[in-house]
């Protein structure tokens, strides 16, 4: 299997982990409403901060490319949750399944977190476009003479 391959589904699963988990320590199901005690500060977190940790962790991972990889992790995540509430679990008492516009709402910003903590991550890994300093001083000053 092809090393990149490999280091973008690692990225990817450990990514899809943190946001599971990070739901779960949470305590916080962004699919369900019941009421305005849904927007609590876990809520804020969970929608922000979680994703763009996700981010963060899946670029520095993957390395040039994270910030489009990124995007994958909450989307898959919400989706599977999503589906498991409507088709598996159903709603708790008390509470009722997001209608599926507020839902892509609160998934895009999710994305759009995750993608600010991929644009962080390739920065502080200091791979985007390729920069990288391979070679000494004197292989870079052979190949501008020649």
């Amino acid at each position: 299997m092809n090393n990149r391959l490999l280091r973008g589904l690692v990225a990817l699963m450990i990514g899809m982990s943190m946001i599971h988990f990070g739901d779960r320590l949470l305590g916080v199901r962004i699919e369900l409403f019941s009421g305005l005690s849904t927007f609590s500060f876990a809520w804020i977190l969970d929608v922000f901060f979680v994703p763009f940790l996700v981010g963060y962790t899946v670029s520095w991972i993957y390395g040039l490319g994270g910030k489009w990889l990124c995007y994958f992790p909450p989307i898959i995540v919400r989706c599977l949750s999503y589906a498991e509430i409507y088709y598996v679990s159903g709603t708790p008492q008390g509470s009722n399944l997001n209608p599926i516009g507020w839902w892509c709402l609160y998934v895009v910003l999710a994305v759009e977190s995750a993608a600010m903590g991929g644009v962080v991550g390739e920065v502080m890994k200091k791979s985007v476009y390729g920069r990288s300093r391979t070679g000494t001083k004197e292989q870079t000053v052979a190949a501008r003479e020649s």
